[in-house]
């Protein structure tokens, strides 16, 4: 057989492989606006550590949340800016609000996973529901009244959100879709249950899970040395057999991850990997599935057309191919507050974040702020 057909087979595959994971995808559930929840029975942690210039927002978001939420825990890891006055400020005469010192941070937790566990040590044993979220978080203030009704609709003890993203800069309107589309590619679309360890999508900026179920199971104790500890927090419950769910919520929450392409490039890899205790093969073979069906259908297809080869099936592969990837473009738009018209470049960005996602995963050694991360404990 012609290498191109061998060529053609070996994408067609992979390809089957991925379409059919993002078909099932289609029809997800969407957590919806509902107008209260039980009054006292969220509990929100807000672990922060430097995060004085980006903060407000979300503190903002904390306050106009309705009755439901008894209580909000600030966690401060050590900042060494302004977090903590900042805080103070923004919050002064809510009784809801506890600012926590939380440092120093232990030498075998990671920063996030440890504000998580103070947190939870803080939260009242009254509330029902634990809500996490990071400090560049925009949600609007149903938001956590939405997620614990849904997950009680849905019969799920924990699940995450999908948030929508705000984009800085056009660069990283070219950098972020494409890192984003990895993980459609690996897991599919929210809207679902995960009932399996590999089939686990899970977003720590926006999580809600019943505060009993994290005690029992020591959840973030799990995650201390993860560089992607969401992932890790749900894969250990799924583990243990509880679904985790993972949902888009439309307009409730937004997020501002990073206020530079450059932080986009250099931070995101390190936790998009996945790569844990509990990814099978440390997650190779996802990464497979992204450089075969998402980064080179392009360039093959571009490359062939100026050989003149387009009667070649590797290049009717490639081109289905490359229809997929525009078509996940399209329906991931959703995803962001805006799009620059540098949005529809992202395709380009594919075959550079493989290589960057490749590059974190043999990395051993990371660093966030200034503080190096706890070596990951792998099975």
């Amino acid at each position: 057989m012609p290498i191109d057909l061998w060529l053609a087979l070996f994408l067609g595959i992979f390809g089957a492989i991925v379409i059919a994971r993002m078909v099932r995808g289609l029809n997800g559930s969407q957590i919806s606006a509902v107008e209260t929840a039980e009054s006292g029975s969220i509990a929100v942690i807000l672990p922060v550590l430097d995060e004085a210039a980006r903060i407000e927002p979300a503190i903002a978001g904390l306050l106009a949340s309705g009755p439901e939420v008894g209580a909000i825990l600030v966690v401060d890891g050590g900042s060494r800016d302004e977090t903590v006055a900042t805080v103070a400020r923004l919050t002064a005469g809510d009784a809801r609000v506890s600012l926590i010192d939380a440092s120093p941070i232990p030498i075998d937790w990671n920063g996030k996973a440890w504000g998580l566990e103070v947190g939870l040590r803080h939260a009242p044993t009254s509330a029902r529901w634990i809500v996490t979220i990071d400090a560049d978080v925009r949600p609007q203030g149903g938001l956590f009244a939405a997620m614990a009704t849904h997950a009680q609709r849905r019969n799920v003890r924990a699940l995450s959100v999908a948030t929508r993203q705000e984009l800085a800069d056009p660069l990283q309107a070219i950098l972020h879709p494409a890192m984003l589309a990895t993980l459609i590619y690996r897991f599919g679309l929210p809207g679902r249950e995960a009932t399996s360890v590999a089939g686990v999508q899970a977003n720590g900026q926006c999580f809600l899970a019943e505060r009993d179920l994290l005690v029992a199971r020591d959840v973030f104790g799990n995650a201390r040395t993860s560089r992607c500890e969401d992932v890790t927090i749900a894969r250990s419950l799924v583990a243990a057999g509880i679904p985790v769910g993972f949902y888009e919520a439309g307009n409730m929450v937004a997020v501002r991850m990073h206020e530079h392409w450059r932080e986009t490039w250099c931070n995101w890899p390190r936790s998009l990997t996945l790569r844990d205790r509990y990814a099978r093969f440390g997650g190779w073979f996802g990464l497979t599935e992204v450089l075969v069906v998402q980064a080179l259908p392009l360039p093959v297809a571009i490359g062939l057309a100026a050989a003149h080869l387009t009667a070649s099936p590797l290049f009717a592969v490639a081109g289905i191919l490359t229809l997929v990837r525009i078509g996940v473009l399209a329906g991931s738009a959703r995803a962001y507050v805006q799009r620059p018209w540098s949005y529809w470049l992202a395709p380009l960005a594919d075959l550079p974040v493989v290589c960057a996602l490749v590059v974190a995963s043999l990395r051993t050694r990371h660093t966030w702020r200034g503080r190096t991360l706890v070596r990951e404990v792998r099975g």
